[in-house]
């Protein structure tokens, strides 16, 4: 049954944390309720024209390449001059559909409790029976759920669990779920029909089989159920586990000579006007001139111009590396060829690298403008994504469409590149190497495990690669503390190469979409008076955790981490401003480790000369 609104969503999480298929809890102002985001046939549904005809649409060709799409739909939002958009709305199925009586510690279907019609709150009629409406006791979403590395989301298996006695009357109707005493092993799951009790204790188990095989259940997708292939890996989790949903995301920097805004001004006449012949192109503009007038007077072209432009592009088209967009992108920061034309969404400046860290740094560039495009390709539940291209990716839609949802940020960041000639001396280590071989033996180990042995694991867990990633988070802490952004407001773009012309550079830039992104701060600690004191000074943090000696030996990283000397004190990051989920961190890579410091790259830094 539809129901009015139950909360709201900020934009930018609409493809990251609460994208579709992500259980999220919403506050009405009776109850809480949880639901899970419904795919995106709903936002063409709900938000028309459907497709890339609607109006909220990114485009980021290089990206569209690799992605095979004709473009990305930017989640929906009303239009608060538009009267008539108060009645769309994204839409939310709930789950769990169990809910729970905090009054008696009934728990129950949904279809059980009473409710008003409308309305998503649900009401304990027991508990509510001498209350006036307005003290309503309103039920909670239980606890528990399943989930399996495959994205299906089912309810707890409560009537399998309590294991009713035979000639149990009570099969389907209410159970008492009650803590007490600590722990799993004190919440004891009952049936007043039959008397059965039985603990939670185990319920998280993977060593045995402790619940029924995947029934595929995606809530998210209107089709509903399917065969699950990975059946045997569902497990108990807890319905806010921060395990319980990964964004696949694809991303890509938009860069000369996609940066500047012809297709975007262009919209949906790109493609009428693109696929014309080349001879018959300004024929055609000619003939779409009401329609493209205003394009025309905003790029300053002339119809020939504008098909020379069209041209250009279509030819640079064929060009792209689907392989590896970062490697582009990785030219051009390191060209810094200065915004010319039409370009708007790319801006660099090349600055001298401050002498006291020119044996470590090679280059310094500040990136005055930069525009990223986030696209969200499906996602995974209880591992993170290690391949996009991975069987166990969720889909987000019933069917494969030809847009994606996307967003775009725009800021400005910092790129580093470290010497190449240094850094390959240090690699030599035999030290550096083994250390680095040990995570990569067990990732390694972790995607066979997953994945078998036919599919080589999209990584390969190099020193360098180690590295520049912790230094990545260490500069990001550090620059926090000098311009005044928030954590959450600065990502990561790490630049890492295994080949001969191999890359080593990372850029640190503002990731969010709302004032944080254009406040100035962030470029201007690329100067070379201030970046060499902030590089220093991240190094120098390095050089000692709140959790020594503990941290630095490892002691206090998870195996799955894929770490090792890493914690919350020094190097781990929000995971919206990490790449790769806090893994594969170890700062002994910067700064040694106690009984060996020449294991770490800055190790010379430290001691106040090269080394």
């Amino acid at each position: 049954m539809p129901v009015k609104d139950i909360g709201e969503l900020r934009r930018s999480t609409a493809i990251g944390t609460f994208g579709p298929g992500a259980v999220v809890d919403f506050r009405t102002k009776e109850a809480a309720v949880s639901a899970v985001v419904s795919g995106l046939e709903e936002w063409d549904r709900n938000f028309k024209p459907a497709g890339m005809l609607n109006p909220q649409t990114v485009f980021e060709v290089r990206l569209q390449k690799k992605l095979n799409v004709q473009g990305f739909r930017l989640p929906p939002v009303r239009d608060p001059l538009n009267e008539h958009d108060d009645e769309k709305s994204l839409v939310a199925v709930r789950f769990p559909h169990w809910l729970q009586c905090p009054g008696c510690d009934r728990i129950g279907d949904v279809n059980l409790w009473d409710f008003d019609p409308g309305e998503a709150a649900r009401w304990c009629g027991e508990c509510s029976r001498t209350r006036p409406p307005s003290d309503r006791q309103y039920v909670v979403p239980v606890r528990f759920i399943t989930a399996c590395e495959h994205g299906h989301l089912d309810d707890f298996p409560w009537n399998m669990w309590v294991q009713h006695k035979e000639g149990c009357t009570n099969p389907r109707g209410f159970l008492r779920l009650r803590s007490e005493q600590p722990g799993l092993s004190g919440i004891i799951l009952s049936c007043d029909q039959c008397q059965a009790r039985r603990s939670l204790d185990g319920i998280f188990s993977t060593r045995n089989r402790v619940l029924p095989p995947c029934r595929g259940r995606r809530p998210w997708l209107a089709d509903g159920d399917e065969t699950c292939a990975a059946a045997d890996t569902v497990r108990t989790m807890q319905r806010g586990a921060s395990n319980l949903y990964f964004p696949a995301i694809e991303s890509a920097l938009s860069i000369p000579p996609w940066s500047d805004r012809l297709q975007e001004a262009m919209g949906v006449m790109w493609d009428v006007v693109a696929k014309s012949p080349l001879e018959q192109r300004p024929t055609t503009i000619r003939l779409l001139e009401t329609h493209l007038a205003d394009v025309l007077n905003e790029l300053e072209l002339t119809p020939e111009q504008l098909s020379v432009e069209i041209e250009r592009r279509l030819r640079a088209h064929d060009d792209i590396e689907l392989g590896d967009l970062r490697r582009e992108e990785y030219r051009q920061l390191n060209t810094a060829v200065a915004a010319t034309g039409f370009d708007q969404e790319f801006e660099v400046r090349p600055r001298p690298v401050p002498e006291e860290i020119r044996p470590w740094i090679s280059r310094l560039v500040k990136a005055v403008r930069l525009r990223e495009v986030r696209a969200m390709t499906g996602f995974t539940r209880i591992h993170p994504v290690s391949d996009p291209t991975a069987p166990n990716i969720a889909r987000l839609s019933v069917t494969p469409l030809t847009w994606l949802p996307a967003i775009e940020v725009r800021g400005e960041g910092i790129f580093l590149v470290f010497d190449e000639d240094r850094l390959r001396a240090w690699e030599a280590k035999p030290d550096v190497r083994e250390r680095a071989a040990t995570i990569d033996e067990r990732y390694i180990a972790e995607w066979r495990e997953r994945n078998g042995n036919d599919v080589p694991p999209p990584l390969s867990i190099l020193p360098r690669f180690l590295l520049i990633h912790t230094f990545a988070h260490s500069l990001m802490r550090q620059l926090t503390l000098d311009c005044g952004y928030s954590s959450t407001a600065l990502r990561e773009r790490l630049y890492v190469g295994t080949d001969d012309g191999g890359m080593a550079g990372v850029l640190i830039y503002t990731a969010t979409g709302d004032d944080d992104g254009t406040l100035g701060g962030l470029q201007r600690q690329g100067d070379p008076e201030r970046i060499g004191r902030t590089v220093i000074a991240t190094v120098q943090s390095q050089a000692w955790c709140s959790s020594d000696p503990l941290c630095i030996h490892g002691r206090l990283t998870n195996t799955e981490a894929m770490s090792q000397a890493a914690c919350h004190a020094c190097v781990l990051a929000p995971e919206t401003a990490c790449e790769h989920f806090n893994r594969f961190l170890d700062r002994a890579m910067l700064v040694g480790m106690p009984d060996n410091p020449a294991i770490g790259f800055f190790s010379g830094l430290l001691a106040g000369g090269e080394g």
